[in-house]
């Protein structure tokens, strides 16, 4: 993992094993397949997507993905997630399992629409 703070999402995930690689770039395909809109940024030295407000984050670790969807997405979806280590604002996917890729899609899906609904009330 890289100790500086990447400049991208690429430069975020080249830092990473191959076999790392290719999870990260696979949660990166789930969340622009599931909100198209959305833009890549780095926020907190990790990848960030933002649409209307902050969508969701992810981070790789040594053994797990990081994924935080705060401060909602984690609520409305906690029996789904349930089965992972958690974290406060975050839940932990091991990397020696399958991805979750379609609830990370539902996810992303249910941040999207409830920052577009915020915003569109302000």
């Amino acid at each position: 993992m890289t100790t500086n703070k990447p400049k991208d999402i690429d430069e975020y995930i080249a830092g990473f094993p191959t076999d790392v690689q290719k999870v990260l770039e696979q949660i990166r395909a789930t969340i622009h397949e599931a909100a198209p809109d959305a833009k890549e940024t780095i926020k907190y030295a990790m990848p960030a997507f933002t649409l209307s407000g902050n969508l969701v984050f992810f981070a790789g670790f040594k053994n797990h993905i990081g994924f935080y969807a705060t401060p909602t997405g984690h609520e409305a979806f906690k029996d789904e997630l349930s089965v992972y280590k958690q974290g406060k604002g975050s839940v932990q996917f091991p990397l020696n399992k399958p991805m979750p890729l379609r609830l990370i899609a539902e996810i992303v899906k249910f941040r999207e629409k409830q920052n577009r609904e915020k915003n569109s009330t302000s």
